[in-house]
């Protein structure tokens, strides 16, 4: 067993994430086949410390709010098996170079803000088909139900923190280029090498479901911003359209941001108040957040 041990090599694996001009980004390497990644780091205090210098140096950006995710195992490595860390960053970018690629090629389903059309036209077919497939009709309705709560069909609600589970369906159906399809990557997304996309719809659920408890968002906007960039913001990591002035009213009632005392002039109308997030309701109160609701609403 310590020899196999051993021959186990382990790496970080960095899903950084921005928003710029309301498009959710990660940064990617190899043509964005791949998110950055590297040999594990073992002189820093804590995996944390290590991740944050090792980003640092290898593309330049400081992260904000860090958070692990999870440890993948690809026993397809060679020539050994390989443990792949997975960390989420979030992190502003103001002119986004080619490394820098849209949530939205990879899982171009997964924004809702014009609609479901992608979905209702090809993927909930195919899933239909793959549903009543089995001979076995109590497999067919389970199957049926998991492809409904998953993608919110039949009446069931879309759940934005089930990034995941909707690509690793898509995968089990066969569906995805990466299980062997050869399809439009308008529909299904385009590639990434070994479980990177797995990983990157790893971060994506765990950032949806973090920003309606914590306030994390704030890390994705500059230090000073206006209410319509901070919503714009929200909508591209949920992939929904929220509605204005019940936003508004949320971020208000929750004292998460003040007045700078300045405005922006440049968002083409009437010069609009800039406002910043008041780091102190971290001390006042445990959970803060966007509180974001799970439907999308106009």
């Amino acid at each position: 067993m310590a020899d196999v041990a051993e021959q186990v090599e382990a790496e970080l694996v960095a899903v950084i994430t921005a928003v710029h001009d309301g498009e959710p980004l990660a940064l990617t390497t190899e043509d964005g086949r791949r998110l950055p990644s590297g040999p594990l780091q073992t002189e820093h205090r804590s995996m944390q410390a290590g991740m944050r210098s090792w980003v640092t140096r290898q593309t330049g950006h400081d992260l904000g709010y860090v958070e692990q995710l999870y440890t993948f195992a690809d026993r397809r490595r060679a020539p050994h098996p390989a443990l792949e860390i997975s960390y989420l960053g979030l992190t502003t970018v103001a002119s986004p170079t080619d490394s820098w690629v849209s949530w939205l090629e990879y899982f171009p389903w997964e924004d809702r803000r014009a609609g479901d059309d992608l979905i209702e036209a090809h993927l909930a077919p195919a899933l239909s088909r793959w549903a009543d497939e089995p001979p076995d009709r109590e497999l067919a309705v389970r199957r049926r139900l998991r492809c409904a709560v998953t993608f919110g069909l039949e009446g069931q609600p879309w759940l934005p923190g089930m990034a995941l589970q909707r690509y690793e369906l898509l995968y089990e159906v066969g569906l995805v280029p990466e299980a062997g399809a050869s399809a439009d990557p308008e529909v299904t997304g385009r590639p990434m090498d070994r479980d990177h996309r797995r990983i990157l719809a790893t971060g994506i659920g765990r950032l949806r479901a973090k920003i309606q408890y914590r306030p994390v968002i704030f890390e994705l906007v500059p230090e000073s911003f206006t209410l319509g960039r901070l919503q714009s913001t929200v909508e591209a990591v949920a992939g929904h359209q929220l509605h204005k002035q019940n936003f508004r009213r949320l971020v208000e009632h929750q004292e998460l941001v003040e007045e700078t005392g300045e405005v922006e002039h440049s968002t083409g109308g009437r010069p609009a108040k800039l406002f910043r997030f008041r780091r102190e309701v971290l001390d006042e109160r445990e959970a803060a957040g966007t509180k974001l609701p799970i439907v999308r609403s106009r």
